[in-house]
């Protein structure tokens, strides 16, 4: 029997046979872990650096310097935060000489192959600390190129936020870069220091960050956005009141054209003409929010205010938190003056603007500083890898283990009667999606999303199915209409835009990497769940009828009759199945599966198969557990270690199966469920609802070596929390299915 832990450490030593408290610990555990915090907002300059469609970071510095002379250097510079030990691997393509300088180690330099093949990708493998990381480029120019491309492997998945260096740019995102110089000012030299002043070394350092003398004078939306005769732009800052009660507060200043001022939603002054201004208005202690509206006339516009009571001023600040922001405005403009919007349209940073109503094209809230405008990151996992570990939260991303986790804490919510855990789940899903329009927009801006990465740039199931399905599972809770606009986008990429072989069977061309030309079997739980909810919602029969049709085809490929259960993977490179059972894909496998027989009428013509084949699975899995009641990670191989994730999902699987009838010998599966469960609660999920013995993310092999020997068990990994929650779920309700007299069930 595999150990993760005492068994005096579980959670049924300490539990019993408790299983609402032992979900309960479960699902507050997660919460505790992954405290509801948004997105961070930082400056970013549109000067900067920006990435390409596959995140990486375009160090072109041959066409931003195209007067540069062979010989020259230029220099890149940025910081990334990692909340712990984190290991990345990181590409470049090289566009002519270069030295990289990891935490101030020469870590790569390129050769002259590297040089002369700029389609060529070097692959590093760079073990981040805890803390701030640095990462330096030197570039040196040749009349072939100058400075190269930089980002991570698989940049959607493995997120690398970098911040800018120097005191002057602190909390700033983005890299900066310097002018060419004739010689390498650092030859021999330490590296400048991160934290020190930009101005130390003697070097201009790029993206501009300050406005010149003439444009300081200007007023402020003629300055940000130069005379526009007829267009509006409106300024959000915040009035901090420290004084206690309610006092007169005097708001004076100069107005450069049209003026519309508002206090927390009500107006307090208006002005139609050029001049200086003062009104007087009831302020009670706290924060307030001060909106203006400056409209351009034949000259210019914008404004310059003071608040103060009793001469005393009132501060200034930003109305949302924007790090490496100095200023205490956000800037909207320019809109044209058939755009109508309200108080409560402006005062919010989760959607974008119009400028036109006769245009597509949209704008968002900048600072006052030039070309920088405020972007918000996914940092909740700083240095994010696609399986997080560790004391990082995972609120707020949208990826496909975290839609179990979600399912999870929305089933065991309910069965607890908590509406505190299932508006956490909520809210998990509401804060990508609220954002979702914005995500399109700054990919068009910036070419690559800074937040809601996979459900952007989406290609393939693991992108949009399984937290697409968690979505619409929410959508329960809340008929949010914008989660319904997501769903038709992941609904017509999967039913009208997915990769399929020549019978229609779901598969995975991704060419060129490593799973090129595969189906595997964890894509039915990245597809059919989805699709039965989105055909229950909105009533759209085929996606009902693709589900289905898709377990029959996954069959005819994965299916290992001897055994009666599933290959992990297809690969049509070879045209045959792997031949592994993973347990984990075998779990996605029947838990989907659940999933699409709950949702098919009886009258489906596809359902007498897949009720057939769904005991067919059961028989074959329940023949293979364990004696410690879990399965092993390789089904068929007892040399493998014992696996938690494949067991909850089984788990589940059984219980339901028994519950709603479609299994033939319902007496063997209520004990290999009740089985499965009590060695979860013994071997895998300890006292304070930590759960063990998960398998990391999966690639696929045509070895059980690969499964046994390097995809190792993490602590609370994400694959296997949600699921845990949701076979504790399924057994209360077996429990409870049981505990009714037999004449009542009939």
């Amino acid at each position: 029997m595999t150990t993760y832990f005492n068994e005096q450490e579980s959670i049924q030593t300490r539990l019993g046979n408790d299983n609402k408290q032992t979900l309960k610990v479960l699902a507050d555990r997660y919460i505790g872990a992954n405290p509801p915090i948004p997105f961070a907002f930082r400056a970013f300059s549109r000067a900067g650096v920006l990435q390409n469609e596959k995140g990486m970071f375009d160090l072109d510095l041959g066409s931003r310097f195209p007067d540069a002379k062979p010989g020259q250097f230029s220099y890149a510079y940025a910081l990334v935060w990692s909340d712990g030990e984190r290991n990345l691997d990181v590409l470049f393509n090289c566009l002519g000489p270069i030295q990289f300088y990891f935490n101030d180690e020469l870590t790569y330099r390129s050769t002259v192959i590297d040089e002369i093949k700029p389609d060529a990708t070097v692959k590093l493998n760079l073990d981040f600390v805890k803390g701030w990381n640095r990462l330096f480029i030197k570039a040196k120019h040749t009349a072939a190129g100058f400075g190269c491309l930089f980002g991570s492997d698989e940049a959607k998945v493995r997120i690398l936020n970098v911040l800018a260096p120097f005191t002057e740019r602190k909390g700033q995102a983005g890299w900066v870069f310097s002018s060419p110089i004739d010689n390498d000012v650092f030859e021999g030299r330490s590296l400048p220091d991160a934290m020190s002043s930009e101005k130390n070394n003697g070097l201009r350092w790029l993206p501009n960050r300050e406005w010149d003398e003439n444009e300081l004078s200007l007023p402020v939306c003629e300055r940000l956005f130069g005379r526009q005769p007829g267009k509006q732009a409106f300024a959000w800052t915040q009035l901090n009141n420290v004084r206690r009660g309610r006092e007169t507060c005097l708001l004076k200043g100069y107005a450069a054209g049209t003026l519309t001022v508002w206090l927390d939603g009500k107006q307090v002054l208006e002005l139609t003409e050029e001049g200086n201004f003062q009104v007087e208005m009831p302020l009670t202690y706290g924060q307030h929010q001060l909106l203006i509206q400056s409209v351009c006339g034949n000259s210019t516009w914008g404004f310059a205010l003071e608040a103060s009571i009793d001469e005393e001023v009132v501060p200034l600040s930003l109305p949302r938190q924007v790090h490496g922001a100095a200023d205490p405005w956000l800037f909207l403009g320019p809109l044209s003056a058939n755009i109508s919007l309200s108080y409560e349209d402006l005062v919010q940073t989760d959607r974008v603007y119009t400028i036109d109503v006769n245009s597509e094209e949209k704008t968002y809230w900048r600072l006052d500083r030039p070309n920088t405008w405020i972007r918000p990151y996914y940092e909740n996992a700083m240095l994010s890898n696609k399986w997080t570990v560790g004391n990082v939260t995972n609120y707020a991303r949208w990826d496909y283990p975290l839609g179990v986790t979600i399912y999870g804490l929305l089933q065991t919510g309910r069965l607890l009667e908590r509406s505190d855990i299932t508006q956490y789940a909520l809210d998990h899903v509401q804060s990508c999606t609220d954002m979702f329009a914005y995500s399109l927009w700054d990919r068009e801006q910036y070419g690559f999303p800074a937040i809601n990465q996979q459900l952007v740039m989406m290609k393939m199931l693991d992108n949009c199915g399984s937290f697409g399905s968690a979505m619409l599972e929410a959508y329960q809770e809340d008929e949010d209409q914008g989660f319904m606009a997501i769903a038709n986008r992941i609904a017509n990429f999967i039913l009208h835009g997915l990769e399929r072989k020549e019978d229609g069977a779901f598969y995975r061309i991704c060419q060129d990497e490593y799973s090129e030309n595969t189906m595997w079997a964890d894509d039915l739980y990245m597809s059919t769940p989805f699709l039965c909810r989105y055909a229950r919602i909105t009533g759209v029969s085929e996606a009902l009828d693709e589900a289905a049709k898709q377990f029959l085809l996954f069959r005819k490929y994965l299916y290992m009759p001897e055994e009666r259960i599933m290959s992990h993977v297809f690969d049509f490179k070879y045209d045959m199945p792997t031949g592994i059972p993973w347990g984990r894909g075998n779990g996605w496998t029947l838990f989907s599966l659940t999933e699409v027989l709950e949702a098919l009428p009886a009258s489906h013509e596809a359902r007498p198969a897949l009720v057939d084949f769904f005991n067919e699975l059961c028989g074959g899995y329940a023949d293979l557990q364990a004696e410690s009641g879990l399965w092993h990670q390789v089904l068929n191989d007892t040399d493998a270690y014992e696996e938690a994730s494949c067991t909850a999902m089984f788990a589940y699987s059984f219980a339901r199966g028994v519950r709603f009838g479609w299994l033939m010998e319902p007496q063997r599966f209520i004990e290999a469920a009740l089985k499965a469960w009590d060695g979860l609660t013994r071997i895998a999920i300890d006292a304070q609802g930590n759960v063990h013995g998960v398998c990391s993310g999966s690639r696929y092999a045509f070895t059980a070596d690969y499964y046994k020997k390097d995809l190792l068990t993490v602590k609370n990994d994400n694959h296997g929390v949600g699921i845990m929650m949701l076979a504790g779920s399924e057994v209360v309700k077996l429990n409870q299915w049981l505990a009714v007299p037999l004449e009542v069930t009939q």
